[in-house]
């Protein structure tokens, strides 16, 4: 048997990008794309980013990596300034996001051996989540395209449907520890939490006293027009894990977790070589200055609506071929009738650069710096493309001919 040199797990497209600028990809052949992908929610500030690609060059004529057995400095200010704009009173980093929710997950069943429960180790999970490919990640989220062949899977996660309190109520037990949701799920279908439900699961687990663990690797740092999704809904986690946005295209992640929570995470109970390393925390604090400057998230938020009107018009208009609209800020996602892996050719066609998701979705996720200019235009290749399709969808079916011959 003949495998490629690199291991054939992705489906890929047959393009490749030679470079960047802003929001915008230009292939190997020199074709531009507008990115509606942002390397599936990383690329936060775009491509060549002034500010990031002066951190990076600065860090890099200093000292790459050091490891976590001395202090680094980038890293303590990245944490301080984390904490200093989120519920957590403290920060691990790490290079990933299923690194960072490993992370939440130890912390979680460390919390409770802290305070005298160990016996209190089960996670609650929702359908439809995705929190990493490790076996433990994939064991939570229990996607039959996750775990196909990688049984049997780690126990330890009891999973209830999205969005139903009465059935996550039922599942708690003795040796529940806590809910993990994603705010928004992403590769789940761009599926947003109800509000009222993100408040009821905050109200959930200090009835039963459990930690509740929020995965904002996709819908965090910014994408929702907030600097985390949660906040809409005016409710704090115990324990958080990003990553993805939070390196701006540097692999980065982090665990963010309240002072209470992270009791029992004392020196030896976790590590990693590369996490947090000069580097990647230089590039951080490249990234959370922009996100910070004032009406940056503003921007973000308005953008988001002012995509959102439109796409909701285009759903409305093009009925046989757009079925519905979903998510928050700059994290969308249309749901054609066709499936979403042609429609995302067609786009990329066009000249527009989408991924897809769960539940048949086309993803809609720009890069944070885009205005109003960059959305008509993704709209007006949008426009194209859904128009092609209704009017195809609209055609008369021609019966099939039948011969008795």
């Amino acid at each position: 048997m003949t495998i490629p040199a690199v291991m054939p797990t992705y489906a890929r497209a047959d393009l490749a990008f030679d470079r960047g600028e802003g929001a915008y990809l230009i292939d190997t052949a020199g074709r531009r794309y507008l990115d509606f992908a942002s390397g599936i929610a990383v690329t936060l500030l775009g491509h060549a980013h002034p500010h990031l690609n002066k951190a990076l060059q600065d860090q890099a004529g200093k000292i790459w990596h050091t490891s976590n057995v001395v202090r680094v400095p980038a890293q303590e200010r990245l944490a301080e300034r984390l904490v200093a704009n989120s519920f957590a009173d403290t920060v691990f980093f790490t290079n990933s996001g299923v690194e960072a929710w490993e992370c939440g997950t130890k912390l979680v069943r460390k919390y409770h051996d802290a305070t005298g429960q160990p016996d209190r180790w089960r996670i609650i999970t929702v359908g439809g989540a995705f929190h990493g490919r490790t076996m433990t990640a994939i064991s939570a989220a229990k996607s039959e395209k996750l775990v196909d062949g990688f049984g049997p899977l780690v126990d330890g996660f009891d999973q209830v449907a999205w969005g139903n309190l009465n059935e996550l109520r039922a599942a708690v037990t003795d040796e529940t520890a806590a809910i993990c949701v994603e705010p928004i799920q992403g590769e789940g279908g761009i599926r947003p939490a109800a509000l009222d439900y993100l408040r009821a699961l905050r109200t959930v687990a200090d009835e039963f006293g459990l930690l509740l663990y929020f995965d904002e690797i996709q819908c965090g740092m910014g994408r929702t027009g907030k600097l985390f999704a949660h906040e809409w809904a005016g409710v704090t986690p115990d324990v958080m894990c990003l990553a993805k946005g939070i390196g701006g295209g540097f692999p980065l992640g982090a665990c963010l977790a309240t002072g209470q929570a992270a009791m029992g995470m004392t020196p030896g109970t976790h590590g990693t070589t590369y996490g947090g390393n000069p580097l990647a925390t230089a590039v951080g604090n490249a990234v959370l200055d922009v996100l910070l400057e004032p009406g940056f998230l503003e921007r973000v938020e308005a953008v988001g609506a002012f995509l959102w009107e439109r796409l909701d018009a285009l759903v409305r208009r093009y009925p046989r071929s757009l079925l519905e609209l979903r998510g928050a800020g700059l994290m969308l996602g249309l749901r054609p009738t066709r499936p979403s892996g042609e429609v995302i050719g067609e786009l990329r066609a066009e000249g527009l650069h989408t991924v897809p998701a769960s539940d048949n979705i086309v993803r809609l996720l720009p890069p944070l710096i885009i205005g109003e200019a960059e959305a008509l235009e993704a709209l007006a290749i949008l426009d194209r493309v859904f128009g092609r399709l209704e009017a195809e969808a609209a055609k008369p079916k021609v019966a099939a001919e039948v011969s008795d011959a």
